[in-house]
């Protein structure tokens, strides 16, 4: 057999060289794109959100929801919102009664929101969004009612706000639209949730169900508790809870707490260094939601707050009764609640 020339070798060479080196082009190639294409996925979602929907909306679609619940055409109230944000532009100050009806109408009437908003750029937009926020505040629960005549307690199924105020049944409490108001102590910075005024030792009651996942100090909040929804898209953090006993007895950290549970009572500690410090003029309870599309925006630089003001307002139409223990001083819900989130 002929052995090949000397050129040939190295043609051959040459082409096994180039064939090996296009093959690993390909395959960096295919990795960076495979690499920019999860990076793009992991960067695709929401990363700011101003929700300013008014009381006035909120508290009018959550009523067509809960009228239409077991109609033909339900109607849903974070549907109907997300329409107006988007025709709005997120500016509820445009907001009419009269649109909201006229919504309605059309739903009922038979025709669809993808109907109604296939050309509305940003719908899916603001019903993220919105679904983020509002989520779980509607719904089917059971919950003990008292039986007429008696002492007795019944499970009674409902569908409606199951959501609770912050404050518990029968304690006074003030409030404005303090959102955004500036604060100064430690750095000049805008307050990022909403503050309701009322005396020392008010129940401080947990507005939706979640985990506890940080309690303890913190020089700006004071005694503070931080709880996250089920669906991990919302952290409510309550502050500035009362000096020595603070937190609800049975509170810990990685505890499941059911909405309308006590969990720490109204105080003025916070912004100090040092623990347990009444360093703020007045008694209050600071809540604050933040909104969490993804789990690297749980703490940096740019958080998302929303103003409470319109949807605490609302959940005082849901206000958890609480009964006071006199040997241990704690006070306990008085009815207890089932809720599908807390079996799942």
């Amino acid at each position: 057999m002929k052995r090949p020339s000397r050129k040939t070798v190295i043609l051959i060479a040459m082409a096994v060289i180039l064939l090996s080196v296009i093959l690993v082009f390909q395959s960096t190639a295919s990795q960076v794109l495979s690499t920019s294409a999860q990076a793009d996925k992991k960067s695709d979602y929401i990363k700011w959100v101003e929700f300013n929907v008014t009381y006035e909306a909120l508290e009018k679609a959550m009523k067509l929801d809960i009228e239409t619940h077991e109609e033909e055409h339900p109607l849903h109230w974070i549907e109907l919102l997300s329409y107006l944000g988007a025709r709005y532009g997120g500016d509820f100050s445009r907001y009419k009664a009269s649109d909201l009806d006229s919504l309605a109408e059309k739903l009922k009437g038979g025709q669809t929101m993808e109907e109604l908003t296939k050309d509305m750029k940003y719908y899916s937009y603001y019903y993220e969004a919105y679904s983020a926020v509002l989520d779980q505040f509607v719904g089917e629960y059971k919950v003990q009612v008292p039986v007429e005549g008696s002492d007795q307690l019944e499970w009674k199924e409902k569908y409606g706000l199951k959501a609770f105020s912050p404050i518990a049944k029968t304690f006074p409490f003030d409030h404005y639209d303090d959102f955004g108001a500036s604060r100064s102590y430690g750095f000049s910075r805008p307050h990022v949730g909403h503050d309701l005024m009322a005396a020392t030792g008010t129940p401080v009651v947990a507005i939706e169900s979640g985990t506890v996942e940080v309690m303890g100090w913190n020089q700006y909040g004071g005694w503070r508790v931080g709880i996250r929804s089920f669906d991990k898209k919302r952290y409510y953090y309550y502050a500035h809870l009362r000096k020595d006993r603070p937190f609800h007895a049975d509170l810990a950290e990685g505890k499941v707490v059911k909405a309308g549970d006590v969990i720490g009572y109204v105080g003025r500690t916070g912004y100090s260094t040092k623990e347990n410090v009444n360093n703020i003029s007045t008694s209050h309870l600071h809540v604050g939601m933040e909104l969490i599309f993804d789990e690297s925006q749980k703490e940096c630089n740019s958080e998302i707050w929303i103003d409470l003001y319109a949807i605490t307002r609302l959940l005082q139409k849901n206000q958890s009764a609480v009964t006071r223990i006199a040997e241990t001083k704690e006070f306990y819900r008085t009815y207890e609640i089932q809720d599908g989130q807390l079996t799942q």
